[in-house]
């Protein structure tokens, strides 16, 4: 069985947003009506669920060895991108500054991921995943690709593919999204 977390989350500015598709499909901006309404018809909180069930499922399948879903992004993509600087990286994980140096400390620490003066700049710091690193991102990608698997289960080829293209949209819609190459 599954534990969800039922934190409430920090408020976010709705001036952030960007209108369009959205309101085509009906969805205004505004204040919400007066009379109640069901929470399974707003987008949102069901976003927030889903969120909680993939965190849960993510925390099930890798308690062992101890990685949270921020921590794995950041190998992931330290692997993928060797030598990466810590900026970079926060824009590729969509994190603030902050956020990404605290996993990156975590990370440090735990001797999974190292740090190395740019020759360059000296204010910069280049990223690398360690030998346990690297280990750790092996051991960690099966496991990581069952919570995808198991978030999906429910839906059939297509409606997995239609639900990707969606959030995809939803994501560009409402953000500057980083590349992916």
């Amino acid at each position: 069985m599954i534990s969800l977390d039922h934190r409430a989350d920090k408020p976010t500015s709705p001036s952030s947003c960007k209108r369009g598709a959205h309101e085509a499909a009906g969805y205004t901006h505004g204040p919400m009506p007066r009379s109640p309404t069901a929470l399974n018809a707003l987008p949102g909180h069901l976003v927030r669920r889903l969120h909680q069930v993939s965190v849960a499922i993510f925390s099930e399948e890798l308690q062992a060895l101890g990685l949270t879903p921020l921590q794995f992004a950041v190998l992931n993509e330290v692997s993928r991108h060797p030598g990466l600087d810590q900026r970079s990286l926060a824009r590729r994980v969509d994190l603030d500054a902050s956020t990404t140096g605290g996993v990156v400390d975590r990370l440090e620490a735990r001797g999974v991921l190292r740090r190395q003066l740019s020759p360059d700049d000296r204010r910069v710091r280049l990223l690398y995943l360690t030998d346990a690193g690297q280990e750790l991102l092996q051991q960690a990608t099966p496991p990581v690709q069952r919570v995808q698997d198991r978030l999906l289960a429910p839906l059939t080829a297509a409606q997995h593919q239609q639900l990707m293209g969606l959030l995809n949209t939803l994501l560009q819609g409402h953000q500057d999204a980083p590349a992916d190459d």
